[in-house]
C-alpha cells in the first residue's frame, strides 16, 4: 500500500446520537500544506492548513464503530489507516451508557494501537477534535503531551482492557474539558485539558473526581509522578510549597476474624521550592514540623479519595481486589463474586513517611531582613 493512498488517523472520538446511533469522528493528517488556513466548519468535516496545522476532521454515523468507519470511508479518497492514532476520546453520554462494545473495536482491529491514550470528555468528542491549538499541530498532539506530563491518571487501550477484565472490573479514565477562553478569543486559542478522572463501575461511568481527589487516587495506585504540595504550618505565618522528587506507595492486605483490611504505606521525597514563612528551614526543628505537615497533607488526600470513591461510588479503582487476590488466592476464589459488597466495608489505614531533601538555592526566606528570620 502506497503512503499517498492512506488517510492517517491521528485521533478519533465517539459521540452518542439518537436511535442508538453513534457518531465516529476522526482527525486525519494532511501530508502537505494546502495554502491559506480555513476556519472550522459546522458540517460533517472541517480542516486547517498552513500555520494553523495540517489536519482535517470528518464524521460519520452508524450502529457500531465499524459501520460508521465504512460510511466515513465513502467521504475520503484515501484508505483509512489507524496505525498512527494517538488518542481516542469518548463523550460523557457514551461513557455513561457503556464503553465495552466500543473498546472491543480498539482491541480487535489489527491496525489500532494498544498505546492509544483514552479520554472521557465533558463536551462532544467532535468538538474536542475540531480544536486548533496554538502550540501543537493538532489536539491529538496536545492530549498526548499532557498525558506524558503525568499530571493525572494515564490510561492506554491496554490499561483500560486490563482494568475492565481485572478482578474488580472497575476502571478510571482521564476526564478532559475544553478550557474556557476570553470572549474575543477564537477557536484556535482553545485546547482540551485534563481536569480530573471519570470513574467506571464495570464499563459504565458512575461519576467523576476533581483534580484534588485524583491526587489521592494516584497515591493509592502508586502512580504519582509529579506534584507540588503546599502546606501552612501552625504559627509559620505563611505557606511552604514542596516539589515531589520521588514517591512510592504499596497496598498491604490482611484478613482477620472475617474483617478485610488494607494498609497503604506511602513514602515521598521532596524539595522546597518556595518559603513564604519567616522560618529558617535549615533549623532541624522547623524541618521536622514541615515533614509532619507534609505527611498530614498526603493522608488527607488519600482519605478524600477513599471517602469519595469507596464510600460513595463503590468502585474499586485502587487495585484492592488484585492485592487481596495475590495474598489470599484460595479465599479470593470463594469470595470474588461478593467483592461488590465487600469493597465498601474494607478498613483502610494510612501510613505516611516524608523527607525533605533540599531547601532550594537559599536557606533563609528571600526578601526578609536577617533580623526578621525566625531561627528557633
Amino acid at each position: 500500500m502506497e503512503v499517498n493512498d492512506l488517510a492517517f488517523v491521528m485521533g478519533a472520538g465517539l459521540d452518542q446520537k439518537k436511535d442508538k446511533m453513534i457518531e465516529l469522528t476522526v482527525l486525519v493528517f494532511i501530508p502537505k500544506g494546502g495554502g491559506g488556513s480555513q476556519e472550522m466548519g459546522t458540517g460533517s468535516g472541517s480542516g486547517s492548513g498552513g500555520s494553523m496545522g495540517s489536519t482535517m476532521v470528518r464524521s460519520a454515523s452508524g450502529i457500531t464503530i465499524a459501520q460508521a468507519m465504512s460510511k466515513l470511508q465513502e467521504k475520503l479518497p484515501r484508505r483509512i489507516f489507524w496505525g498512527h492514532s494517538h488518542v481516542f476520546v469518548m463523550s460523557e453520554d457514551i461513557a455513561r451508557k457503556g464503553i465495552a462494545p466500543h473498546i472491543d473495536f480498539l482491541l480487535r482491529h489489527p491496525q489500532t494501537r494498544e498505546r492509544t491514550y483514552i479520554f472521557v470528555s465533558k463536551q462532544k468528542a467532535k468538538d474536542v477534535l475540531g480544536l486548533l491549538p496554538p502550540l501543537e499541530r493538532d489536539i491529538s498532539e496536545v492530549l498526548r503531551e499532557l498525558d506524558k506530563l503525568k499530571i493525572g491518571i494515564r490510561v492506554t487501550t491496554k490499561d483500560l482492557a486490563e482494568m475492565l477484565n481485572g478482578d474488580s472490573g472497575d476502571a478510571a479514565i482521564p476526564w478532559i474539558e475544553i478550557n474556557p477562553s476570553e470572549p474575543e478569543s477564537r477557536n484556535h486559542q482553545k485546547i482540551a485539558y485534563i481536569t480530573g478522572t471519570a470513574v467506571f463501575k464495570k464499563d459504565k461511568m458512575v461519576g467523576r473526581l476533581n483534580d484534588s481527589v485524583t491526587r489521592g487516587v494516584l497515591w493509592l495506585r502508586n502512580e504519582l509522578k509529579t506534584a507540588i504540595v503546599t502546606v501552612q504550618p501552625k504559627g509559620a505565618g505563611g505557606p511552604v510549597s514542596m516539589q515531589l522528587l520521588r514517591a512510592n506507595s504499596e497496598l498491604i492486605p490482611s484478613i482477620r476474624d472475617g474483617t478485610w483490611k488494607i494498609t497503604c504505606r506511602a513514602e515521598t521525597v521532596d524539595d522546597i521550592i518556595q518559603n513564604s514563612t519567616n522560618w529558617d528551614l535549615m533549623n532541624p526543628e522547623f524541618d521536622k514540623r514541615l515533614k509532619v505537615e507534609l505527611q498530614r497533607e498526603i493522608g488527607n488526600r488519600v482519605r478524600a479519595a477513599l471517602n469519595t470513591v469507596q464510600k460513595n461510588m463503590k468502585a474499586d479503582i485502587f487495585g484492592f481486589a488484585e492485592a487481596f487476590h495475590r495474598k489470599y488466592p484460595d479465599l479470593w476464589r470463594k469470595e470474588k463474586d461478593h467483592w461488590g459488597a465487600i469493597f465498601p466495608t474494607v478498613e483502610v489505614s494510612i501510613e505516611t513517611r516524608a523527607s525533605i531533601r533540599r531547601s532550594g538555592m537559599t536557606s533563609v526566606p528571600g526578601g526578609l531582613p536577617e533580623q526578621e528570620v525566625k531561627q528557633k
